[in-house]
């Protein structure tokens, strides 16, 4: 997923995009270690464990999960990859951009 999640963060820098990743990798250590060997520039919040409160809170019980959430804060996708994702998130970007 990283290098798809670079090449979307990269296309939309200049809009109002974020992606925001969560990890739950028990070393914080080795979670930034491999953040940066990765590349990964974006916001990424390190959860310990499938336990943290991310994931609960989120009802997360696989990875990679993936939302994509409206200029609103609703969630309008959820497990896209890929194409599908890009076309959702610009979608969702001509919606915001069109005042609906």
């Amino acid at each position: 997923m990283i290098p798809h999640e670079k090449t979307l963060v990269e296309r939309l820098k200049n809009k109002p995009f974020a992606l925001i990743g969560v990890n739950t990798d028990k070393s914080k250590d080795e979670y930034r270690k491999k953040a940066a060997e990765m590349g990964v520039s974006w916001r990424s919040s390190w959860q310990g464990s499938t336990s943290g409160p991310w994931p609960l809170a989120w009802g997360v019980s696989s990875y990679p999960t993936i939302y994509v959430i409206d200029h609103k804060g609703v969630i309008r996708f959820e497990g896209l990859r890929g194409e599908r994702l890009d076309a959702a998130v610009d979608q969702l970007l001509a919606e915001m951009e069109a005042g609906r």
